[in-house]
């Protein structure tokens, strides 16, 4: 562990290490100064598993410097800000806003299932990250209650874009590698199929479905078994959804073509979020329209020519 509480360990000669803010079991993320702005901020740290190859470490430490460039070219007050990128030790380290609240995940454990006006206003919140990040060719492909923060201000915040894809770059996981949790993996994913913007959107309905019912719908007791639910068991009737149930219910179809859209979700939550009730109209949503426009640039950037390379027009 690369500093105790207490130690002020300095990254990158600039972010002064305080205390940590949450521990996971790939690494720590911690409260800092910037000893150059004089701000807080949060600096996240990733520590490789003991044993693991020297070619698995550098993979993990590509994809924690991708989660950084992924968040940081969507512009939404509803994802996480991220401020720099240090390299210190040989590794990268992510510094980004503060957000001081609890996470979903916490939130759902201290007090139970929300109401579905609450779940609404949240699920509405995280949407409007998402199609932000579409719209920026960004998939996030682990939409959770954990990777959900609710700041104290009442900002809802979509956060940890490590697993994130980016139209344009190149794939960091090996063929056949699971990324992401089990129980929010949309069908086509279980199958190992490419994922689209309709993915998320799976994945928010589960999280919906675990807001309000207080257990996500398709969990079975191995990773395994929850992946087969995914694929082939019909989705178990909200009980304690109310208003939240055709929301639900139009994410949590298994073809991806026929997911409610993104722009609907979002009309609709907003309105059960604001304690309204759905039309009939708007119960007969269409199908799912991309949201990724292409192409996008590669990253990193190519460099643009210079003045020696830069080939001279024609006279």
């Amino acid at each position: 562990m690369s500093g105790e509480p207490g130690s002020e360990r300095v990254i990158a000669g600039r972010y002064r290490l305080l205390s940590p803010l949450g521990e996971g079991g790939m690494g720590t993320v911690w409260l800092a100064r910037d000893e150059v702005l004089y701000r807080e901020v949060a600096v996240k740290e990733v520590r490789a598993p003991s044993g693991l190859a020297t070619s698995e470490i550098e993979r993990m430490y590509a994809r924690l410097e991708r989660e950084a460039w992924a968040a940081a070219r969507v512009s939404n007050r509803n994802v996480v800000t991220v401020y720099d990128v240090a390299t210190d030790g040989g590794r990268p380290w992510i510094v980004m806003e503060v957000v001081r609240g609890l996470s979903l995940a916490d939130q759902l454990d201290a007090e139970g299932p929300l109401s579905p006006q609450r779940a609404a206003h949240i699920g509405a919140e995280v949407l409007s990250a998402l199609r932000a990040a579409h719209e920026a060719g960004v998939l996030h492909r682990d939409v959770k209650p954990a990777n959900v923060l609710l700041s104290n201000d009442g900002r809802v915040v979509l956060t940890d874009f490590g697993i994130a894809t980016v139209e344009g770059s190149s794939a960091l996981t090996m063929t056949g590698e699971l990324i992401g949790s089990p129980e929010f993996l949309a069908p086509e994913r279980a199958l190992g199929r490419t994922p689209g913007p309709e993915s998320d959107l799976w994945s928010l309905g589960v999280m919906l479905y675990a807001a309000v019912e207080g257990n996500s719908p398709f969990r079975q007791n191995t990773p395994l078994s929850t992946l087969r639910a995914i694929v082939d068991e019909e989705l178990p009737p909200p009980r304690r959804a109310g208003p939240l149930t055709p929301v639900i219910e139009g994410l949590l179809r298994k073809d991806p073509a026929e997911r409610l859209s993104a722009e609907q979700a979002e009309h609709d939550l907003r309105i059960i979020g604001a304690g309204g009730t759905l039309s009939a109209e708007t119960l007969q949503a269409g199908p799912y329209p991309p949201t990724i426009a292409a192409p996008f640039p590669q990253y990193p950037p190519t460099p643009a020519p210079t003045a020696a390379t830069r080939p001279v027009p024609p006279p």
